[in-house]
């Protein structure tokens, strides 16, 4: 790309003055997350019915498309919806829904309910260092088998990781509710299960295993190419996707180098702060590709095909590599980093 030009949203949605919004906008700190409570309502009206036709009228014909709707496409906003009210204050007025709304998102999409203590009390302090549980420092980013790994970890030992990370930090009360609430969420779906299983498996249990499979292939491909001379750095231990049709349903999620700065900056500032930094970004050298999304790249990662990762790595100003060279220069990005690496830079974290 010679010239960079965004289509990625840069505004909140707006919405008619009505009863119905003036209250909505009144609970909130910020009126552009409208489109939050608005996603919340919308998920709880659509998914519900389905799950409670799945119990009713179950057919394995059918449990494809429930996945589909449930996980493939309802999950990816809500997931983000949640990433974003973590960060940033959200209910003003009848804060309990600052509880209810992630609860409620998690039971019904399988997300898990330790995500915030996971990703703000851990994953952002630590920065995708060797305190990391989510880390991909150690693995070889585009090998497949390096990747089972890093999600078998996860999936096997992140409730004890977690909570041992968070009492050592002193943050026992995180670890607690971490821990407590996915043992309800087990629970809950342990005891749907003798109303009927095979509905349970496909609305609940199939959720919950995809959607972290999912978290982590995007947690993959977002810290795929990281320099190891400052490995703490944000500007070049994340990567940026713009111009993706996932930043258009996902609230601009593709800007994670920005994220990683500034991990409380609206959704809908993300384009504009990135045409800011245009040349900081070309001089920290970071990673940036267009018309992809960070699923994408993992996948990408994993069959090798840096030539296509190349084609959409965009060109900075002033960057005048060919594609030849953009490939060493992944290539070098994706390597296994050894331990006793140094740890670089994390004023920016």
């Amino acid at each position: 790309m010679t010239s960079i030009q965004l289509t990625d949203p840069h505004t909140a949605p707006t919405y008619a003055s009505t009863p119905h919004q003036r209250l909505i906008e009144s609970l909130l700190f910020d009126p552009r997350d409208a489109v939050f409570v608005r996603l919340w309502l919308r998920s709880l009206a659509l998914v519900v019915p389905v799950i409670v036709l799945t119990y009713l009228y179950f057919s394995w014909w059918v449990a494809p498309f429930v996945f589909a709707f449930q996980v493939a496409w309802m999950a990816p906003p809500v997931i983000l919806m949640l990433h974003n009210t973590m960060h940033r204050p959200f209910f003003k007025r009848w804060r309990v829904l600052n509880r209810v709304v992630p609860y409620s998102m998690s039971a019904l999409f399988g997300i898990p309910t330790g995500y915030m203590e996971h990703h703000v009390g851990m994953h952002h302090a630590e920065n995708n260092l060797r305190g990391d549980l989510s880390s991909t420092m150690k693995y070889q980013r585009d090998n497949f088998f390096h990747w089972l790994a890093y999600v078998a970890r996860f999936l096997l030992l992140i409730q004890v990781e977690l909570s041992a990370y968070l009492v050592k930090k002193g943050r026992a009360p995180l670890a607690i509710r971490a821990i407590s609430s996915d043992v309800v969420h087990l629970l809950g779906m342990a005891a749907l299960s003798f109303v009927h299983w095979q509905a349970t498996v496909v609305c609940f249990l199939l959720p919950y295993v995809a959607v972290r499979f999912a978290m982590m292939a995007g947690n993959w491909g977002q810290h795929a190419f990281i320099d190891p001379s400052r490995p703490g750095d944000s500007y070049v231990n994340s990567i940026t996707c713009i111009n993706a049709a996932y930043n258009a349903r996902c609230f601009n999620d593709g800007y994670h180098i920005g994220h990683h700065v500034k991990q409380n900056r609206h959704w809908t500032e993300m384009p504009k702060d990135f045409l800011d930094n245009l040349e900081k970004y070309q001089r920290e050298g970071c990673v940036v590709f267009h018309g992809v999304d960070f699923f994408m790249v993992s996948v990408l990662l994993w069959t090798r095909q840096y030539g296509f990762l190349a084609r959409r790595f965009v060109r900075l100003p002033g960057d005048t590599r060919t594609d030849a060279e953009v490939i060493d220069f992944l290539k070098a990005r994706t390597r296994a980093i050894p331990l006793a690496a140094p740890e670089g830079l994390v004023a920016n974290a």
